[in-house]
């Protein structure tokens, strides 16, 4: 065998080769999203707000890494710095922009039309009257009551006084329906048992105070609840705090929420927003995008809820298992969860 021949065939077989001093090291295989640029707008919050942004962000952070795209973000610090931002990473050329949250989608309707060879994608989006489907706009939902009503079974089942919470951030049909699929599931296991529920306000900031999420929820522990559920992005927080000071339960929502508090977090309603992320990413690689609403829930794996070791002690198998099939039912039709 000659000397070429024998290089060629360890190149051919990914082998670095070290002759003379020089080193042979194959090309990379290009991965499927080289080149491609994907730009992504954040909602209040911000990308480290450990709930619905940061699942936004690991799933731009898994299309970089699993698939070689480029990536941009950017954090408005204000309400009137979204459209800008959007409008921003379209002129630049983005293949692909993303806003994360409904506040995004009329700015995503308007720069939709303005931008025709720009593909956007809307978390959370919503059609604005009148407007229907642009081709190159996908509103990403999420049936986000069919999660809610599993985690609002297990407060149901784990709570001692027989009276739950539920904090939601701004004042929305969005916001309504988690807190609709949650009332739900307490009265599904729980007839019996009492929901108190409160809103932190009717403006985005009220996703974004944590004092104020901390008072709601002391409030509603000082009258008997022992376990909230909040939907408040970084208001969320300061449910925590409270859960912490008045020795309470609480459940996360969006991601994983139990590093927050591992006192008292039992379990967190997820939403994949990572998931989808990743997959509006691949359609636009495979040349599959498709403008529309295209909705996740349970049988999608798009929203679920939160049970391994970590939280064990605060959520007994016996509970998981019941709530498990308690999904299955829906999935399969059994049970109709209402979402406002």
């Amino acid at each position: 065998m000659t000397a070429r021949r024998l290089i060629g065939i360890l190149l051919a077989a990914n082998v670095a080769l070290v002759i003379a001093g020089w080193v042979f090291v194959p090309a990379a295989a290009k991965r499927a999203g080289s080149g491609l640029r994907v730009g992504l707008v954040f909602d209040v919050g911000g990308k480290n707000d450990k709930s619905f942004n940061e699942s936004a962000w690991r799933g731009l952070q898994r299309a970089r890494d699993e698939l070689g795209i480029h990536v941009e973000y950017i954090e408005p610090s204000e309400g009137s710095d979204r459209e800008s931002a959007l409008r921003t990473l379209a002129a630049r050329g983005v293949d692909l922009v993303i806003g994360v949250g409904f506040i995004f989608g009329p700015d995503l309707e308007r720069l939709a039309v303005q931008f025709p060879k720009v593909r956007f994608a809307g978390i959370d989006y919503s059609p604005s009257p009148g407007v229907g489907d642009l081709p190159n706009l996908a509103g990403l939902q999420f049936r986000e009551h069919e999660g809610s009503f599993l985690v609002g079974a297990i407060a149901a089942l784990v709570s001692r006084t027989k009276i739950v919470g539920f904090v939601g951030g701004m004042k929305i049909p969005l916001i309504r329906k988690f807190e609709a699929g949650y009332e739900a599931g307490v009265r599904h296991v729980c007839p019996t048992c009492r929901v108190l529920s409160a809103y932190a306000g009717t403006e985005p900031k009220a996703f974004a105070d944590p004092s104020l999420g901390e008072a709601l929820a002391s409030a509603q522990y000082s009258k008997g609840a022992d376990v909230i559920f909040h939907a408040a992005g970084k208001t969320g927080d300061g449910v925590f705090a409270a859960a912490r000071r008045h020795d309470g339960r609480a459940i996360g929502v969006d991601s994983d929420q139990y590093e927050a508090a591992p006192c008292c977090v039992i379990t967190s309603m997820v939403k994949g927003v990572d998931v989808a992320v990743l997959d509006v990413v691949k359609q636009v690689i495979a040349n599959e995008f498709r403008g529309g609403l295209h909705e996740l829930g349970l049988a999608e794996k798009g929203v679920g809820f939160v049970a391994d070791e970590r939280n064990r002690h605060l959520l007994p198998i016996e509970v998981v298992t019941r709530v498990r099939a308690l999904s299955e039912e829906i999935v399969t039709g059994a049970i109709k969860v209402p979402d406002r």
